[in-house]
């Protein structure tokens, strides 16, 4: 729907960094993009944004807006301590600027699954 999207509030302006519409959940999703690892004002922004979006946009009949924050390194952490913990329409998690090799991703992948396992027992 919209790439930096613009919002004025009272005294501030706002750009969202992506917002799609989602017809099969319908709701809205909010993207936001850091190229650091995840910091606690990160985290705050996206809230921020989804409950404006809430607010703003949302229409009758529509989902709650779900926020979605992309960063280079995530931090658990902050995330235990943060609005992520138990508000289940915001997310966080690592993206890499570059594509990875086929052994880099097959050491992800198992280090997915030892930590699934691990959380499992």
């Amino acid at each position: 729907m919209a790439r930096q999207k613009y919002i004025r509030m009272e005294t501030t302006d706002f750009f969202i960094d992506l917002v799609f519409y989602n017809y099969i959940l319908k709701c809205f999703v909010i993207v936001e993009l850091k190229t650091d690892k995840v910091a606690h004002q990160d985290i705050g922004q996206l809230d921020m944004y989804v409950r404006m979006f809430d607010d703003l946009e949302k229409r009758k009949g529509d989902n709650p807006t779900i926020g979605i924050l992309l960063c280079t390194a995530t931090d658990s952490t902050i995330t235990r301590y943060s609005v992520l913990h138990e508000n289940k329409q915001l997310f966080a998690t690592k993206y890499l600027p570059y594509l990875p090799t086929e052994e880099e991703l097959i050491a992800e992948i198992e280090r997915e699954k030892q930590q699934i396992r691990f959380r499992e027992q």
